[in-house]
């Protein structure tokens, strides 16, 4: 027997997690072409929203705000460091943190790639009243409490 729920349904079209992760792959999808003329991946992308928000963060405090293991995050920020997005200064007073600087260009990549970000948001919110986006993101917020 298969067990339902208020959200779980065996077709696709009405689960509520496969309709998140079906519309979460799809925005990140149109996300991806988007950064992919500039040489940027998505892990590099949310890297870099980060450090636009709070520049000076230590690289385990980025991967643990970003998702990902510290060992995964050093790959991704060894790409930023040659497409001169980043810098990594040494703490002054722990000698073990390292703390992420945005370069020029990684301070000017802000506004396009928000930008890209934007559009393919405003794509799939297509057709949704304003009203129903507040209500969406009221319920997405309520989601990952519930998760949280």
């Amino acid at each position: 027997m298969t067990r339902t729920g208020r959200g779980f349904d065996a077709d696709t079209d009405n689960s509520i997690g496969y309709l998140l992760r079906d519309t979460a792959r799809r925005i990140l999808g149109g996300l991806t072409a988007r950064l992919e003329p500039h040489g940027i991946t998505l892990p590099q992308y949310f890297v870099l929203r980060e450090l636009w928000q709070e520049e000076g963060l230590t690289q385990r405090e980025v991967a643990n705000r970003v998702g990902v293991l510290e060992p995964t995050m050093v790959t991704t920020l060894d790409a930023l460091e040659r497409l001169d997005m980043i810098l990594r200064v040494r703490s002054t007073t722990d000698r073990r943190k390292t703390h992420l600087q945005l370069t020029p260009e990684g301070r000017t990549m802000r506004d396009t790639l928000h930008g890209y970000a934007s559009d393919v948001l405003e794509r799939a919110l297509g057709g949704i009243s304003d009203d129903e986006i507040v209500a969406l993101r009221r319920v997405l917020q309520q989601i990952k409490r519930n998760l949280a």
